[in-house]
């Protein structure tokens, strides 16, 4: 199978990165109106009930398939699915976080390549705006 291309999501890219902080302090800011402002867009009220539809200030339009506070949101996108996730790191001393994009069901390799490229940029200015990158 090629990369990226998977049975049950077509394809699909995904992001993660190790962060030198306490997991709570990353999902208290990806949860934020200025966090959600990085990953998903300006503008956006981001809903926590399933079902609770939103709309970008690009005019992309979502709903929330689940909010699991301090761990994860998965949310449909346009036509694809975005997972934001947050865990704490199991290796390495001291208090980790791991944050994870990913996104499935996109249109072909080109937009995987497009989408990859996004959420590098997103994860880099999530480092910077927590200070960090």
């Amino acid at each position: 199978m090629t990369t990226g291309l998977t049975k049950d999501a077509g394809w699909e890219i995904g992001v993660s990165r190790t962060l030198p902080l306490p997991p709570a302090v990353v999902w208290d800011f990806i949860a934020s109106s200025a966090g959600v402002e990085l990953w998903l867009g300006s503008g956006v009220r981001l809903p926590t009930a399933k079902g609770e539809a939103y709309e970008t200030a690009e005019g992309v339009t979502g709903e929330i398939r689940s909010y699991r506070p301090g761990d994860r949101i998965r949310l449909t996108h346009g036509t694809s699915v975005v997972q934001v996730a947050v865990s704490a790191s199991r290796s390495g001393a001291g208090e980790k976080a791991v944050l994870g994009f990913h996104q499935e069901h996109l249109a072909d390799a080109q937009e995987r390549e497009r989408r990859r490229s996004h959420w590098q940029t997103v994860m880099a200015e999530v480092e910077r705006a927590l200070g960090v990158g």
